[in-house]
């Protein structure tokens, strides 16, 4: 083995002290950071005389607290699917609810709610009737794109049809126009 040529310097070597005096520099640091710390971030930007004041409530009303028009019987309406988004554009979320009786066989119609935003303590309020159950429709699927609520419906082309076996399928789409939800019938629209 080859010698250094350099000769070992004594202040390389670690020692106890070395170790305590790095720990109470980083102890100082730490210390010192958490009393400069930056103002909280927010995700609103302060408010000016031009600026729209957003709504308080951004979460979407749960379908779970409110109550719906449906005659159960000894049963209890339950929420099958539900979506929600801003549909009149005030910038607070409804829910979109399909709700149907807790029937033990058979296959119960659904009906379609439009649930908003109640004062804070209060359940839910609903706002608007889509589908009543009363027209023997049940809802495949359901969202809510673009301010407008998006269906996929299955029904009966008669009352002599199963109602296990709907024989009709169809889509529709609800949009918030002038104060109430107008329905529309997308292209695409078509009976099986």
């Amino acid at each position: 083995m080859q010698q250094s040529a350099v000769p070992e310097l004594a202040h390389t070597h670690t020692r106890p002290i070395h170790w305590l005096a790095t720990a109470t520099a980083v102890a100082g640091v730490v210390a010192f950071s958490s009393v400069l710390q930056p103002n909280s971030a927010t995700a609103a930007q302060a408010a000016g005389p031009e600026t729209k004041h957003a709504a308080a409530v951004l979460t979407p009303p749960d379908p779970a607290r409110a109550d719906f028009p449906l005659e159960c019987g000894p049963v209890k309406a339950i929420v099958v699917k539900k979506a929600t988004g801003d549909l009149d554009g005030d910038g607070s979320p409804e829910t979109v609810a399909v709700v149907h009786c807790d029937s033990p066989m058979g296959t119960p119609p659904d009906g379609v709610y439009v649930l908003t935003h109640a004062k804070a303590a209060a359940a839910p309020r609903l706002v608007a009737t889509l589908i009543d159950p009363k027209d023997n429709i049940t809802v495949s699927d359901i969202a809510v794109r673009d301010g407008a609520v998006n269906a996929s419906l299955l029904g009966y082309s008669s009352d002599d049809v199963p109602r296990c076996c709907p024989d009709v399928k169809d889509s529709a789409k609800w949009q918030w126009k002038n104060g109430a939800f107008v329905r529309s019938t997308p292209a695409g629209a078509h009976s099986v």
